[in-house]
């Protein structure tokens, strides 16, 4: 049976304005008849694939998400030596294994054409393959053969992809199903989004003519004790990463720690809201996952917000464990309010 991996966390975040939707505003979502904070899984996932602590943990197994594959081509080959017309030639038929190639009939720059029409979630090995095809190329100073332009792999151990998973609508063979998924976190307690007047002064005014200020704005922001889920299947991270436990273990924990430490990168150097986890739940078994989100339909009022919200999402637990049987196996929780756990025990249990 498969082995599911669910962690709960409840985080509070200053001021902020973290995932902004079109209109520059933050997200937000209705749940339980009022307006809530919200982050997207999308905006989530990218911080934490992307930040120093994830990249450092696994340096050297982590891919690239790109359009751009075949500027990077012909800028090498034309660095190598190689005139425009054949490095544009070349670099064409490189990018395309990947999906189809922009097709526009008076692009602003010639090298438009060559980036494709969606983005490709590369994997170490493939990132190296297309280095060590151009090196070739420019070593012996030709053009590839067929054989050598098939590059994307069957086995792409990227733990990212591993973990996110990855679609391409050209080579549907080289899917890769996502062993993580990530739901968006939301607010336990009722939000009103609140606008931030702010002006900029120009520093060599004088005031002697203009008193007024260089430039005006406004940019909406606020505050939420966010609940967010993440469910993993470990046999499916084990099959994405080609059964290499030692790497799935690595990946608990760089994943575990990134998700508990990196916020959202949104604003920040307006804001500056940073935030750890205040409470976590970790649980590992065989049973159907279940989100606890339940606990949060009725909206958390008043103070002391982190205490009642985990109060409620232990009862919620509770009672899912009443009704259904145990929802799992075993469980760890980290809870700051009462000085209970710690991050390095919970990343033991998360690999174990």
């Amino acid at each position: 049976m498969t082995t599911f991996i669910q962690l709960h966390m409840l985080t509070a975040y200053a001021p902020a304005n973290l995932n902004r939707d079109d209109t520059g505003r933050p997200k937000t979502a209705i749940m339980g008849g009022v307006e809530r904070l919200r982050v997207s899984s999308q905006s989530l996932k990218r911080a934490w694939r992307t930040s120093e602590m994830f990249e450092n943990a696994l340096s050297g197994h982590i891919g690239v998400r790109t359009r751009q594959m075949g500027r990077k081509v012909y800028q090498q080959l034309i660095i190598g030596g190689f005139d425009e017309k054949l490095a544009m030639a070349i670099s064409a038929k490189i990018a395309e294994q990947f999906g189809s190639l922009k097709k526009e009939k008076a692009p602003k720059d010639k090298l438009d054409n060559l980036d494709i029409e969606q983005l490709v979630h590369l994997s170490p090995e493939e990132n190296q393959a297309v280095e060590q095809l151009i090196a070739t190329l420019i070593s012996e100073n030709r053009e590839p053969t067929d054989s050598e332009l098939k590059l994307l792999r069957g086995q792409a151990h990227g733990v990212d992809i591993a973990l996110f998973g990855r679609m391409l609508a050209s080579s549907p063979e080289f899917n890769v199903e996502a062993a993580c998924q990530v739901a968006h976190a939301l607010g336990v307690s009722a939000v009103t989004i609140e606008e931030d007047f702010f002006t900029a002064v120009d520093d060599l005014n004088l005031r002697e003519n203009d008193m007024g200020s260089a430039f005006m704005g406004e940019r909406g922001f606020a505050s939420a004790l966010f609940y967010s889920y993440i469910c993993i299947s470990r046999d499916l991270l084990l099959e994405n990463l080609g059964g290499d436990e030692a790497l799935v273990k690595r990946t608990l924990k760089a994943l575990t720690e990134t998700v508990m430490k990196v916020s959202p990168t949104g604003n920040q150097n307006s804001f500056a809201s940073r935030a750890y986890a205040s409470y976590a739940l970790a649980e590992i078994g065989s049973q159907q996952p279940r989100s606890l989100a339940a606990a949060f339909f009725n909206p958390i009022r008043g103070e002391d917000q982190i205490f009642k919200a985990v109060e409620q999402l232990q009862q919620q637990r509770q009672r899912f464990d009443d009704a259904y049987g145990a929802c799992a196996d075993k469980h760890y929780e980290m809870n700051l309010e009462i000085g209970n756990g710690t991050l390095p025990e919970l990343l033991e249990f998360i690999a174990q």
